[in-house]
């Protein structure tokens, strides 16, 4: 520092030097002050205000917001106005007076943010109707962007009718209302059905008001069950029924009918509410029956194909809309009704025989049997069936009395339960045989002209109770075994398989105790009967006789006397294979077999 100026007294020249502004008056500086704050704008953090562009360059955007010093925002924000010029006015988001340089920080983007759910809001609350573009598809909708926000258009709330393809909405502009927002989640949800159903709700009005019984409407098939298809009238649903589609019996709608496909209908009914609408299809034609030919009457025979199978008969569909009923009676000569599934099939080309028609019930019956002879009536049925003959057969049916056996188809004749055995007591057929299984009679009567044949299976061999009368005679004794037990008595099989009856105080042992089922002793007959085919026996008789005969007589046995006791008790129970008769028996059974 020069020696001048160290010698330079700053204290007298800042006393004797004017400070700023000492030329003005008080209310000058008061003015001019005003004039200073009035060119700056009262500025608050975190709010959106107008701004007027100063320069662009390559990286930046000046913006003027009327504070003390410009912001920067980055041009990468403006690439959705690619026009904008120096001096243009812009919204921008105050997000700081003066970052730790000093600058202003100002956000278009975040300007937009906020304007765009400010318009949201607006929209929700005066009911606006807004325009969104549909960017995606999603689960269950599709998204859409209304002033830069994503916005969730559920699929339900796209069109009043369901919508099977999202993907031909996306890239499209829709109209749209807001109908609901969330702000923790930022989540905003539209309508597009909503405009929709407004401008239908005036349709359906009028729809309703001018709704009457046999009008033809338009409409167009909006779903599709298997009982039926719901047709949009134009906001308006009516119900056709697949019975009212077709004349002919179809099982789906979607045989006929497609979603989507406008179709022609009539009105057939509705309630007072006029909520539940009936249509018709079918009834835009001519019924077939009215078109049937005159040489379709009793005895014709017609071709058709089978559309229904069901237990009692099945519909042979001989033209579109014209059915005849095949009942299963009518279906074979067989007297054994069968499932109808046994004889024909859905989609089977059949012939049948036209039994009655009524063309105004619209009603006929057909046959299928009618086609071949009936076996009752051929010419050579008593020359085959004819008393003695032997044949073999299926049995169809049990009963308490007997059993069906079928010979040929729609030859049955019945066996009675008392033919089927000579020496068994058959209480029921079952025990002797089964449904379905095959056996071998003999014709014991035949009548026509009531359809009757009697047959009988025992008949095949010869009745051997007429030597059974010379073998089981009164007072001979045999071995038999016990097959069955009651408080009455005991059944007690006997050789060659023929059964006695025993009451229950002569089962007695001679010890006192009861014998079981299925042990053997020896019996007594008490009494036979050929005619009843009945056999009384007695085990106690055999003990007892043997007791009284081996119990000395008074006054001594006399010279030559009788035999002794066990000679005779061993005569009496002498095996049955010893005894000639009975050989002779086994020996003629067997030839015959």
């Amino acid at each position: 520092m020069s020696e001048q100026s160290q010698d330079f007294n700053w204290d007298e020249f800042e006393s004797s030097t004017s400070s700023f502004g000492d030329g003005y008056s008080a209310a000058e500086k008061e003015e001019m002050l005003k004039m200073y704050e009035g060119t700056l704008n009262q500025l608050n953090e975190k709010e959106v205000v107008k701004a007027s562009v100063v320069s662009i360059t390559d990286r930046d955007v000046v913006l003027n917001i009327g504070f003390k010093s410009d912001g920067l925002v980055p041009s990468n924000e403006f690439r959705d106005t690619p026009d904008l010029k120096v001096g243009d006015e812009v919204e921008v988001f105050v997000e700081q007076q003066e970052d730790n340089n000093g600058q202003l920080v100002l956000s278009r983007r975040k300007a937009k943010i906020v304007r765009a759910w400010e318009n949201i809001q607006n929209a929700l609350d005066n009911d606006v109707v807004i325009e969104g573009v549909v960017k995606r598809r999603t689960k269950g909708g599709l998204i859409t962007d209304i002033f830069g926000i994503e916005a969730f258009l559920p699929g339900s709330q796209i069109d009043v009718k369901p919508i099977r393809d999202f993907d031909v909405f996306v890239g499209k502009k829709m109209e749209l209302k807001v109908v609901k927002i969330n702000y923790a989640n930022d989540n905003v949800v539209v309508s597009h059905k909503i405009l929709i159903e407004k401008d239908l709700e005036e349709q359906k009005q009028r729809i309703l008001n001018n709704l009457e019984r046999g009008q033809i409407l338009e409409g167009v098939i909006k779903n599709m069950t298997n009982f039926g298809v719901f047709i949009d009238l134009g906001g308006v649903d009516g119900l056709l029924h697949i019975t009212d589609i077709s004349w002919g019996r179809i099982s789906h709608p979607e045989e006929v009918l497609q979603l989507d496909q406008k179709v022609n209908v009539v009105v057939l009914d509705f309630d007072d509410d006029k909520k539940r609408i009936s249509l018709g299809m079918k009834q835009l034609t001519s019924h077939p029956w009215d078109s049937l030919g005159a040489d379709v009457e009793v005895g014709a025979k017609v071709k058709g194909k089978i559309v229904n199978v069901a237990d009692y008969g099945a519909f042979l569909e001989i033209m579109p809309g014209v059915e005849g009923l095949i009942h299963v009676s009518e279906m074979s000569w067989s007297q054994h009704l069968r499932n109808p599934q046994d004889f024909i099939k859905v989609g089977d080309e059949i012939e049948a025989v036209v039994l009655t028609i009524d063309r105004d019930e619209r009603k006929m019956s057909l046959g299928i049997k009618q086609l071949t002879e009936d076996p009752w009536t051929k010419k050579d049925l008593l020359e085959k069936y004819a008393v003695g003959t032997k044949h073999s057969g299926v049995v169809r049916n049990l009963t308490n009395f007997g059993l069906f056996l079928e010979l040929e188809e729609g030859i049955d004749g019945l066996v009675h339960v008392s033919d089927l055995s000579w020496t068994k007591k058959i209480k029921h057929p079952s025990e002797f045989i089964k449904q379905g299984e095959k056996l071998e009679v003999v014709v014991l009567e035949i009548n026509p002209e009531e359809r009757r044949l009697a047959l009988g299976h025992k008949q095949l061999e010869e009745n051997p109770w007429e030597h059974f009368e010379t073998v089981f005679t009164p007072d001979s004794v045999h071995k038999g075994t016990i097959i069955s037990k009651s408080d009455k008595g005991g059944v007690i099989e006997l050789p060659y398989g023929i059964e006695g009856f025993s009451i229950a105080k002569n089962l007695k042992k001679e010890d006192g105790s009861n014998p079981e089922t299925g042990e053997s002793l020896d019996f007594k007959v008490l009494e036979f009967s050929k005619e009843d085919k009945k056999i009384i026996l007695s085990h106690v008789h055999v003990y007892n006789e043997a007791a009284s005969t081996s119990a000395p007589k008074k006054g001594g046995a006399k010279k030559g006397g009788a035999k002794p006791a066990a000679a005779s008790n061993e005569e009496a129970t002498t095996s049955l294979g010893d005894l000639d008769a009975l050989a002779n028996l086994k020996s003629q059974m067997k030839d015959k077999k």
